[in-house]
């Protein structure tokens, strides 16, 4: 028996939540829509959810009444293995929505997500060349991997 995910993201959209689970699936490798139900009689009538997958990782969306904003407040940080891959995930991400700065993004259904290289965070906490990866980064919207290794190595 798999083992139960104890804390899954939970996405309160505004009628679009197959729609937003459908798109996630695509943009994610393995990934798949693990369930879809729509809600009968009752407060929540015609309202859907859906479970779904991003790479081994859990989620649900929900047609919620009313709609609900989403804020930089939460986001959902993707660690990525090469430039190819945060390009990918940002030319995706970003289609209808907003690049923002230092691989942060927010997609077309105002979900706030950090596309980042998955040695960023020892980058930026370890070593002599810290600020000057910073300093790089900071002027950035999508990040380029090859120079923020340049500054860590001092270049």
């Amino acid at each position: 028996m798999a083992a139960v995910q104890k804390i899954t993201p939970f996405l309160w959209l505004d009628g679009v939540a197959r729609e937003a689970a459908a798109f996630y699936v695509s943009v994610f490798n393995n990934s798949r829509i693990l369930s879809s139900d729509t809600f009968g009689e009752g407060l929540a009538e015609g309202s859907s959810t859906v479970v779904f997958e991003l790479d081994g990782v859990q989620f649900v969306a929900f047609d919620g009444i009313p709609a609900i904003e989403f804020t930089e407040a939460i986001s959902f940080m993707v660690s990525c293995d090469s430039q190819d891959e945060i390009d990918h995930l940002w030319d995706n991400l970003t289609a209808g929505g907003t690049e923002i700065q230092c691989g942060w993004l927010k997609d077309r259904f105002g979900v706030t997500w950090q596309i980042i290289p998955k040695d960023l965070p020892g980058m930026l906490m370890n070593g002599p060349n810290a600020n000057r990866v910073l300093e790089v980064m900071l002027p950035m919207k999508k990040l380029d991997l090859q120079k923020l290794l340049e500054a860590h190595q001092g270049g």
